[in-house]
């Protein structure tokens, strides 16, 4: 065989293998669509099948050829309504299409192959035969699997694929059933458990694991006596199906591990599928019984049904029977349609396998390293190319960071995954365990397809799983006693996922009895862990994150569901590794909110970059609120000390302060009244905030994260390092070992939360945070600080134009700017030689900058005597800091000046 004829055959194993990707799938959908099958969908399945038999013609490969053609046949025979796609049809197909995926997998030898009971059983189905050769239909499945002798020889990607799709519809078969528990009238739920416990057992047994087949087998036809309706599904029902599940997984987990299916007896098992299914049909309730009674008058609808579900091998095979009434074909239409989402009705070309790849986690994860190498080369350049003075150079390292960046979220985006993917164990887990403790609880989700890093998803997965468990046995309540206080007697547990401020914040809450404080207080004293004088001080909320403490339990007695307490340090540990944050908040008698905030991703994050005693420090970004700089005469009179500690009062609040230096051992802390200027990051740990003092603030910058060396692990102010540009390495600060370490999570900021007296709190809760500007020279203007991304001072020297509009370049893109003073019809008081003050305003990844003639102030207003007004561009105007001050109405500006920025 020449090398040109090696080429063609391997082209056309390529194409043909892409053509016989999908059609498992579009096979077992026209299975439950039955006698309301999409003609459409068949011509699709037609269509594959007729392109590899006039290709393997055109390459001499008779045998692979002669056996598509015979299921071209059996297509067009169901495409022309002569035929019904029953399970024996479907089958048949089905092991055709294998056996013609193993003829083009071992291609060169092809025409070698005996098919012929392949082409018998085809023949069977086109002459009608079929139904009266059961036996010669299980003799053709042994010689068409490749399990002639046990399960040796399924190695690599067949296996493989049986076992990731064999936990999708395991998966998916326990979401039904949960389900179907709250309507068990569904008839889209019982055809999605049918059809997935069938393609389990149909794989099965195709692929020599009889264990697993038999089991799946009784448990099909217990679910075929619910699709019926000759039983209604109930707890007695339930339970043996749940089973299953459990069953089945056991035997999975023992293929993957050892490729036979264990040594486990499921005996017992199958006995109690096959007792529940004959009582329930001696002796059905009177739902069941009603719609048996019924169904003649409807037509032979439950005989239809049962078509479709295999026969026991000792029964006789069902008789061709008239289509089923029209409602119930719409409904295994509408569940055949939810179970494939691609359009029926689309062109062959429109498959999931042209759109869809699977990539292996660990590719993934190199490519992300190279990525994360590829960033600080990136930042390197960059370094360099603010020194060097070079347009094409400029103009490279601009299209060069683009690139990255471009290609970094691409990265990101494929190592992103819906939280769903972890909450789908919940429904099951909290409805075995409800029943383990005598309760009655339903879970409720909202925001499963929120996504997060794999890294991340991993990382939560337990500390999420026993969250809930301890919600289920200690937060929720009895039913009696939920009844005696007025709630309803089946509990609510909800979770919920979102993504704010780069953050996704996580939500556990129950409507039990909340958190008794004095009993947490009672046995925190008992076991040592604080004294009486600070118990009887304590505020509810460090009440409750008592319950973090290492061994801390207010349980009496050890079971195998631990009480809220037990390990719960274990989860506060493991989430703020991942640098999160765990809060709690209770009410007793009206539930308790564990709300977790943890980052998007670990691989590359945003930090600022600061120095302190020459030596540079990143902080991640999600820990950073704000900026401030004092000079001068403000560095000695803003500097106030209480019990020895220095605070400074940032609008009325007063905000702890800590020195880098202090912290790190370098230097004593420097709030001499020598000092002229003071660098203040102000920091978020836990909820609570305080002022970071450094040297200097650099500029912020994308970072690699990189794992700390062993000399280092132990410190708690350090989370990791990465390399800057110039090739050095700077260490990543732990905002929360840094809170920990200067005392000031409880503390001094009690203290100065306490300083705005008893009505603080309430009071606070109408006070907006607005950015104060000013425009001409005395116009003053005010904006929420939520809309403001980015503060810069720009070289007026920078300022290019564009399209008839002032751009500059800009982080790798093309920054619009719009003067605030020229909408608003001002002379501008900006000096043409000075750096301009802009405000960055970013909506779905598009940017633009608002030039200011100063930025003022940020500060907290209530807004009052506010006024409204009709001038485009601005919201009202109101008095802050005793000022008249516009306030802004920035979306409504932008469309002044870019009506597209938006979209249409």
């Amino acid at each position: 065989m020449s090398i040109d004829d090696l080429e063609l055959l391997k082209e056309f194993a390529v194409e043909s293998q892409e053509h016989l990707s999908d059609i498992e799938n579009q096979l077992l959908t026209l299975e439950a669509q039955g006698d309301a099958m999409d003609v459409g969908l068949v011509n699709t399945v037609f269509r594959a099948i007729h392109s590899i038999k006039g290709a393997a013609g055109f390459m001499g490969l008779d045998t692979l050829g002669g056996l598509a053609h015979r299921a071209e046949e059996v297509l067009n025979r169901l495409r022309n309504k002569e035929l019904r796609p029953t399970s024996l049809v479907i089958n048949t197909l089905l092991k055709a299409t294998d056996r013609l995926k193993d003829l083009i997998d071992q291609i060169e030898s092809s025409n070698e192959a005996d098919v012929s009971s392949h082409l018998v059983a085809l023949e069977q189905i086109l002459s009608g035969e079929a139904e009266a050769n059961e036996a010669a239909a299980a003799e053709q499945a042994a010689e068409a699997s490749p399990l002639t002798s046990g399960t040796s020889k399924v190695v690599g990607e067949a296996l493989r694929e049986f076992l990731v799709e064999s936990h999708d519809n395991l998966e998916q078969i326990e979401r039904d059933l949960l389900a179907l528990e709250r309507a068990p009238d569904s008839d889209a739920l019982l055809n999605s458990v049918f059809r997935n416990m069938h393609t389990i057992k149909g794989s099965a047994g195709f692929l020599g694991f009889t264990k697993l087949e038999k089991l799946t087998h009784v448990a099909e036809n217990l679910l075929g006596c619910l699709r019926s309706r000759t039983i209604v599904i109930d707890s007695s029902v339930g339970e043996p199906l749940f089973r299953t599940i459990d069953a089945t997984r056991r035997i999975l987990a023992a293929i993957e591990s050892s490729s036979n299916e264990g040594d486990e007896d499921f005996s017992e098992l199958i006995r109690q599928l096959e007792k529940t299914q004959a009582d329930r049909l001696a002796n059905p309730k009177s739902g069941s019984a009603v719609v048996a009674a019924e169904a003649p008058k409807k037509g032979p609808a439950p005989v239809a049904k049962e078509e479709s579900t295999p026969a026991p091998t000792h029964a006789p095979a069902l008789t061709p029977t008239p289509a089923p009434v029209a409602p119930v074909q719409e409904v295994a239409k509408a569940a055949a349609a939810k179970a494939n989402p691609t359009p029926t009705n689309a062109p062959a070309e429109a498959s999931a396998a042209d759109s869809t790849i699977r990539v292996d986690v660990a590719l993934l994860d190199k490519l992300m390293t190279r990525v994360g190498e590829l960033v600080l080369a990136r930042n390197q350049i960059l370094q360099f190319n603010s020194v060097i003075n070079d347009s094409a150079l400029q103009s490279a390292t601009q299209r060069l960071n683009l690139i990255t960046t471009e290609l970094q979220e691409g990265v990101m985006k494929t190592r992103m995954q819906p939280i769903g993917n972890v909450w789908s164990k919940f429904p099951r887990l909290v409805r075995d365990l409800a029943t383990m403790c005598e309760k009655e609880v339903r879970i409720e989700m909202e925001g499963k397809e929120t996504e997060l890093d794999k890294t991340i998803i991993e990382a939560i997965k337990d500390p999420l799983t026993h969250l809930v468990r301890n919600t289920v046995d200690h937060g929720i309540e009895k039913p009696e006693a939920r009844r005696s206080v007025g709630k309803p007697t089946e509990g609510c547990l909800t979770l919920k996922a979102y993504h704010e401020g780069g953050q996704v914040n996580i939500e556990i809450v129950d409507d039990g009895a909340g958190l008794n404080f004095e009993r947490i207080k009672s046995k925190a004293v008992e076991k040592g862990l604080i004294s009486a004088d600070q118990a009887a001080k304590m505020a509810d909320r460090e009440v409750g994150q008592l319950i973090f403490l290492p061994g801390f339990s207010t349980a009496e007695k050890v079971s195998s569901v631990s009480g809220r307490g037990v390990g719960m340090d274990v989860v506060k540990t493991n989430i703020e590794k991942i640098g999160g944050t765990v809060d709690l908040q209770s009410q007793p008698g009206h539930g308790t909110t564990i709300k977790i905030k943890i980052p998007l991703t670990l691989a590359i994050i945003p930090a600022l970059i600061v120095t302190s005693d020459n030596d540079r420090y990143a902080i991640p970004q999600v820990n950073l609120l704000e900026l401030v700089r004092l000079e001068g005469e403000k560095t000695k009179s803003s500097i106030e000390w209480i019990h020895g500690a220095p605070v400074y009062r940032l609008r009325g609040r007063l905000l702890p302060l800590v020195s880098l230096r202090h912290e790190l051992g370098t230097k004593e802390e420097s709030f001499a009244s020598s000092v002229e200027s003071l660098n203040i990051v102000v920091l978020r740990a836990d909820d609570r905030q305080f002022g970071l003092v450094v040297d200097k603030i650099n500029d912020s910058e994308e970072i690699v994260v990189k794992p700390l060396s062993k000399q280092l692990k132990d410190v708690s102010v350090y989370s990791g390092a990465t390399i800057m540009g110039d090739g050095r390495v700077a260490l990543i600060l732990d905002v929360m070992g840094l809170a920990h370490s200067a005392h000031v999570i409880t503390g001094v900021r009690d203290r100065g939360v306490a300083d705005h007296g008893e009505h603080g709190t309430s009071s606070r809760s109408n006070l907006q945070t607005l950015l104060v500007l000013r425009a001409g020279e005395t116009r003053r203007y005010a904006l929420s600080l939520e809309q403001v991304t980015r503060l810069e001072k720009i070289s007026v020297d920078l300022v290019e134009r564009a399209d008839s509009q002032e751009v500059v370049q800009y982080r790798g893109e093309i920054l619009t700017l719009i003067r605030l003073s020229e909408c608003m019809g001002l002379a501008s008081a900006l000096a043409d030689d000075s750096l301009m003050d802009v405000v960055v305003y970013t909506e779905k990844g598009k940017s633009v900058g608002l030039v200011v003639d100063q930025i003022v102030d940020i500060v907290e207003s209530e807004l009052a005597n506010s006024r409204t007004t009709q001038r485009s561009g601005l919201a009202g105007s109101s008095v802050i800091q005793g000022h008249v001050t516009d306030l802004l109405d920035l979306p409504a500006l932008i469309r002044m000046v870019d009506p597209c920025f938006f979209g249409a």
